[in-house]
């Protein structure tokens, strides 16, 4: 892929990059985007990082439901992993309402976004949120919180201690669950200076800790996107962009996983020199060498999935 985008035109790169990751495929857009955008000394007009900050947490949203299914599938609980499922889809309905597609969004270009969300639309969105959370104060979160097979299988188990987070590297969940009260999001990228934010953190290190972080963090994304379409203001949605890219930038997003990172160079030709993409499971996954020994061969699967491994993002 980064070959492929020293052969591509710059611009074609937005749909490669959303590629990446089919999950979180709108945040590798908007992370490409932004470091195209600070090479090229583009600023991106307020309404479009308005609309680029609820796009993106509707994107977590969604990624964190998955997971939560996943993980219910790994403790045999298939009602349950149905249920979040279920819930998943109105995020997904919701983001094909808004950007026509369910998982490749493409709606992020250099300069901007190429949709816009209109007053009715922002109605459905709340609705549909209105709904989510009502199922998932019903059906989802009591289990998740208070099944004691999950908290055997949980609680305790993959423990990483705040000082190992930070020396192994971890970031997102993986870090915020260890006690480390760090998220990229807390920069400003996008519209999050307007809106404000405050990380999600849980102290126990362990599989519980890390379900926990995410079950919240889906609950703020929630409210992040309402924010941010209450606070949105009107105007245009992208800027003419002219001319070729030329020096380097590096541009960093808190992806559902953790701290994303593109690295982009130009050299004022319609081709970059260089792009290179480092994605959270990369760094998140020498954590499982201090999680995995010790427990039980049925523990495995779990505490590895309690990472949130990607591993179509980190192979490629």
């Amino acid at each position: 892929i980064e070959k492929a985008a020293e052969l591509n035109g710059f611009r074609q790169n937005v749909f490669l990059c959303e590629r990446v990751c089919g999950i979180c495929s709108f945040m590798h857009a908007l992370t490409y985007c932004q470091a195209i955008e600070k090479v090229m000394g583009v600023e991106v007009p307020p309404r479009a990082r308005f609309l680029r900050t609820a796009w993106a947490e509707m994107s977590r949203i969604h990624s964190h439901l998955l997971w939560l299914g996943l993980l219910a599938d790994a403790f045999g609980f298939e009602s349950l992993f149905m249920q979040i499922w279920r819930a998943r889809e109105i995020v997904l309905d919701l983001l094909e309402l808004t950007t026509g597609h369910r998982v490749i969004q493409s709606t992020c270009i250099i300069g901007g976004v190429r949709r816009d969300i209109n007053n009715d639309m922002v109605k459905r969105i709340e609705a549909g949120l209105h709904q989510l959370k009502e199922m998932m104060n019903a059906t989802i979160l009591p289990v998740i919180l208070n099944d004691p097979t999950i908290k055997r299988r949980t609680v305790g188990k993959g423990v990483l201690s705040k000082e190992q987070a930070n020396s192994l590297g971890t970031v997102g969940p993986t870090l915020r669950g260890s006690g480390v009260a760090l998220d990229i999001r807390m920069t400003g990228y996008a519209a999050f200076k307007e809106i404000g934010f405050e990380p999600v953190v849980e102290t126990a290190g362990d599989s519980y800790a890390r379900t926990l972080v995410r079950v919240r963090e889906t609950y703020q994304s929630m409210e992040l996107v309402l924010k941010a379409l209450s606070m949105m203001p009107e105007g245009e949605i992208e800027v003419r962009v002219d001319g070729w890219p030329q020096g380097e930038a590096i541009s960093r997003t808190e992806q559902p996983r953790g701290e994303l990172i593109y690295y982009a160079k130009g050299n004022g030709t319609n081709n970059l020199e260089r792009l290179k993409i480092r994605t959270p499971t990369f760094a998140n996954l020498p954590a499982l060498l201090a999680m995995l020994p010790g427990c039980e061969l049925a523990d495995v699967p779990v505490i590895t999935l309690s990472i949130d491994p990607c591993i179509s993002c980190t192979e490629r």
